[in-house]
C-alpha cells in the first residue's frame, strides 16, 4: 500500500510539472484564481461527507489534492517553498503537537486534555505572543467560525464547568430575544439572534455534534419533505397555491412518514 502510495504520489507531481510547462490553462493559474476553484472543492468533499458517500470521497479527496500541490507547485516556481517543505512542515507540526506519542508527556484525561495540549503548544511556537483567537480565519461561514472560537477558548480552560449549564444560556438569550421582538427594535432583535445561534452552536460543540453537519442535515430533509409535498400536490392536478396550509400540512405529515421508511 505504502509503496503504491508514493508511486501515485509522485506521479502526481510529474503531472504537475508538465502541466505548468505544456497547458496553457494550468499555465495561466494562479494562486488567487485557484482559491475560490479550491473553497467549491472543499464543499463539494464536505458535501460527499455528509452523502457518507465513499466513492465521491474518494474522488473529492483527489480533486483537493491536486490544488495542494498546485499551490506547492507555484511557490516551488516562486522560490519560495516546495512540496517537500510543505511536508516537513505539517510533519514536524504534529510530531512536536503530539509529545504524548512522540515523546514521554502522559495524557489522562483523553481527547480533551490532547485538544488543551495542542492550543498550549501552538501559542510556544511563535516568539512573540498571538492573541488566542488569531488562528481563526476570517473567511470562515459564520456557523463554522462560531465553532471554532469556542474550540479555540476551551483550548486554554475558558469553557462552562459542565455542559449542562449551556441550556441556561440557550433559554436566557432566547428570553432576550422574545423581549427585543415585543419591543421591535430590528437592531438588537439581530444582536440577540446572534447571541442565541451562538449559544446553540455552544451547546453543540459540549454534545459533540457538529452544528454545521447538523444543519445540513436538516435542510436535506426539508428539501426532500418539500419536493414531495409538491410532487404529490402536481400529481393532483394542483399547485402549492390552490392548497390551503391545513391540506399541505396533511401531505407533510405523509412526507415525514416517508422519510422513516428504510
Amino acid at each position: 500500500m505504502k509503496e503504491k502510495t508514493i508511486r501515485e504520489f509522485t506521479r502526481l507531481l510529474e503531472i504537475m510539472d508538465e502541466l505548468r510547462e505544456k497547458c496553457p490553462w494550468d499555465q495561466k493559474q494562479t494562486n488567487q484564481t485557484l482559491r475560490k476553484l479550491t473553497i467549491e472543492e472543499t464543499y463539494e468533499l464536505a458535501d460527499a461527507i455528509i452523502r457518507d458517500d465513499n466513492n465521491e470521497i474518494r474522488k473529492e479527496l483527489g480533486d483537493l489534492m491536486l490544488h495542494i500541490v498546485f499551490y506547492a507547485k507555484i511557490g516551488e516556481e516562486k522560490g519560495l517553498f516546495d512540496m517537500g517543505d510543505v511536508l516537513e512542515g505539517i510533519n514536524g507540526k504534529l510530531v512536536y503537537r503530539h509529545p504524548h506519542v512522540f515523546g514521554d508527556v502522559s495524557v489522562t484525561r483523553g481527547a480533551r486534555e490532547v485538544e488543551e495540549n495542542w492550543e498550549q503548544l501552538k501559542m510556544t511556537e511563535h516568539s512573540e505572543y498571538k492573541p488566542v483567537l488569531s488562528g481563526v480565519p476570517t473567511s470562515l461561514p459564520a456557523t463554522v467560525k462560531a465553532n471554532r472560537i469556542q474550540e479555540k477558548v476551551r483550548g486554554v480552560g475558558f469553557d462552562w464547568e459542565s455542559r449542562e449549564q449551556i441550556w441556561d444560556k440557550v433559554t436566557e438569550e432566547l428570553e432576550e430575544l422574545k423581549q427585543e421582538v415585543a419591543a421591535g427594535n430590528r437592531i438588537d432583535m439581530e444582536a440577540e439572534l446572534g447571541d442565541l445561534f451562538f449559544s446553540v452552536i455552544n451547546a453543540a460543540r459540549l454534545y459533540e455534534i457538529d452544528p454545521e453537519s447538523a444543519l445540513e442535515k436538516t435542510n436535506r430533509k426539508f428539501i426532500s419533505r418539500f419536493n414531495y409535498l409538491e410532487q404529490k400536490t402536481l400529481a393532483k392536478g394542483l399547485s402549492l397555491r390552490d392548497l390551503t396550509l391545513d391540506e399541505m400540512n396533511v401531505i407533510w405529515e405523509e412526507a415525514k412518514q416517508f422519510d422513516k421508511q428504510p
